[in-house]
C-alpha cells in the first residue's frame, strides 16, 4: 500500500473518519475547514467515498437516527486506519523534503 501525495484529499478524509463515523454533508463541511477551502465538491467527495468503500478502506450504513431524512454514515475500517498511517508516513517525509528545499532556497536568497 503506497500513498500518493497528489491525492491529499484522501488523507484528509481518512483523518476525519478516524475521529468517528460521519455522513457526507458533515464530512464536506469538516473537509472545507481542514483544507482551508470555501467548499468541497459533493460529487467528488461521494465518488471518493464510494471508491474507498469498494477498496475496503471505509464502510457505510444508512442511519435513520440522525435529524432529517436517513443519511449514509461512513466509518473507517482497520485497512483504512493502516492507509491513514501510510499517508502520515508519506506526508511527514514530504514535509521534510519541502522544509529542506525551502531552507536551501532561503539561505541562497538572504
Amino acid at each position: 500500500m503506497q500513498a500518493r501525495i497528489e491525492r491529499y484529499v484522501e488523507p484528509a478524509l481518512l483523518l476525519l473518519l478516524s475521529e468517528g463515523a460521519s455522513h457526507g454533508y458533515e464530512l464536506a463541511d469538516q473537509m472545507a475547514n481542514l483544507l482551508d477551502v470555501e467548499r468541497v465538491d459533493y460529487g467528488n467527495l461521494y465518488r471518493l467515498l464510494r471508491s474507498l468503500e469498494g477498496e475496503g478502506i471505509v464502510e457505510s450504513e444508512w442511519n435513520d437516527e440522525l435529524p432529517g431524512r436517513s443519511k449514509r454514515t461512513y466509518e473507517l475500517t482497520d485497512q483504512g486506519r493502516q492507509l491513514l498511517d501510510a499517508w502520515v508516513t508519506s506526508l511527514r517525509a514530504a514535509n521534510e523534503s519541502v522544509s529542506a528545499f525551502l531552507q536551501r532556497y532561503d539561505e541562497r536568497n538572504t
